[in-house]
């Protein structure tokens, strides 16, 4: 039998029989320039998205006090909207407590009802993405909600 010896060192320095480990400069760089691309299309995206998901607070709470109201007003002696004297927010949650509606201690939107006997207007507002713009929700005795002020497209 007869054994064949090699030189090990002359193995590792050819460069055809070298092992390749690890990634070049270049590859680096455009795997970041993708992942910045990606980032620079779904970051507004999400923005977008959570403030419209902040928008719900402001329409299912109209819609409650829309409820609350008819159903006040066929309870009330006096066939009267319920008119309260301030506004309803985290701050003071229990201020449309006669209506049966208590804000969340998270709530964002600052709730008013105007009127009178026949007639209300409710209306929510915010600042739910900090910027300039108030984002403003109404919903009258009619039931028509309606978005005066749209934050997400300012």
């Amino acid at each position: 039998m007869m054994r064949i010896f090699t030189n090990r060192s002359s193995i590792v320095q050819n460069p055809q029989c070298r092992n390749r480990r690890g990634f070049t400069l270049i590859e680096l760089m455009i795997v970041v320039v993708i992942i910045g691309i990606l980032a620079a299309l779904a970051v507004p995206r999400f923005m977008r998205s959570t403030t419209k998901t902040k928008q719900s607070e402001a329409k299912l709470v109209l819609k409650q006090i829309y409820v609350n109201q008819r159903t006040y007003r066929q309870q009330s002696s006096a066939n009267t909207y319920y008119i309260p004297g301030g506004a309803a927010s985290a701050a003071s949650p229990n201020a449309l407590n006669e209506i049966w509606i208590e804000i969340a201690a998270n709530s964002k939107y600052t709730y008013t009802i105007v009127g009178g006997a026949n007639v209300f207007t409710a209306t929510a507002t915010a600042n739910i993405d900090d910027d300039a713009a108030i984002d403003t929700w109404v919903i009258d005795d009619n039931g028509v909600l309606a978005n005066t002020i749209d934050d997400v497209l300012n």
